[in-house]
């Protein structure tokens, strides 16, 4: 069975006209979601994309960054809350390292009711991820990894697609050569491009731990992989961001080179 990708949201944690980076991966009626935003808006990016909470029943948190973590609240309690009522089948999973779990659940403990929080460890289950371990996520091999952060821990992922073609995300930081081996040659490269390269004075995304459009892309061709998608931008030019990014991105990228808007879908 292939499998879809659903972009969710394309933006950086400072974007107001776009949501925060985000992506489900479908397949059939089930979805694997990728990080959450920050805040309630994920509730209307998956209404939009007509996701219905009752299909998601597997959630990866990359990192604790409020831009990543927060919609995890949001969603934890709308799904309990239908765990409540009857309305969700089976369980909620959800995968994200150890210092990760600790904070997500003081934020739960602070902020929702106790009848609330006892299903945690009932019907919503935490699992850790570590360095080179593989989960079957869709029925398909998950194989996560620490991307090696110095801001706070990260983990990225590389999938094997049911095709047997390779999806890799990165997290929302650049490629870095211990990554080579799970990023080399993946049909789908998901990679973060704060700005345009002749933006870079402007948004400065080097001092940020990010790259730029021309970065991205040389990153890309240097891993030879087949699609490369460009997402956690800035927003200041959203009706333009697509044409502008792949003028920038095609001297440097000669495979597909994709940059998304909210709610765009890829066949897998």
């Amino acid at each position: 069975m292939s499998e879809r990708l659903i972009i969710l949201g394309t933006g950086n944690a400072a974007v107001t006209r776009c949501y925060n980076t985000c992506f489900a991966i479908q397949q059939g009626e089930d979805y694997f979601l990728v990080d959450a935003g920050g805040g309630n808006g994920i509730l209307t990016q998956l209404e939009r994309a007509e996701i219905g909470l009752e299909q998601i029943h597997e959630i990866f948190i990359s990192h604790g960054h409020t831009d990543h973590l927060l919609g995890l609240i949001w969603l934890i309690r709308m799904i309990i809350g239908q765990i409540r009522s009857g309305q969700y089948q089976g369980n909620l999973t959800i995968y994200c390292h150890a210092e990760l779990k600790k904070t997500a659940m003081t934020i739960v403990k602070l902020t929702l009711p106790e009848k609330f929080v006892k299903l945690i460890g009932d019907r919503v289950v935490f699992r850790i991820v570590k360095d080179g371990k593989t989960k079957k996520i869709l029925g398909n091999k998950v194989t996560f990894f620490d991307i090696q952060s110095q801001k706070a821990k990260q983990f990225g992922f590389a999938m094997t697609l049911s095709s047997g073609r390779r999806l890799t995300f990165l997290g929302d930081e650049p490629f870095q050569e211990h990554e080579f081996d799970q990023a080399f040659q993946s049909d789908w490269l998901l990679h973060e491009a704060f700005c345009l390269y002749a933006d870079r004075e402007r948004f400065r995304p080097y001092e940020k731990a990010h790259t730029t459009v021309k970065d991205a892309c040389e990153i890309g061709a240097r891993l030879e992989v087949a699609n490369l998608i460009l997402y956690h931008t800035e927003d200041r030019n959203l009706a333009n961001r697509k044409a502008l990014y792949t003028a920038e991105g095609a001297p440097f990228f000669a495979g597909n080179l994709l940059v998304p808007d909210d709610l765009e879908v890829f066949e897998l």
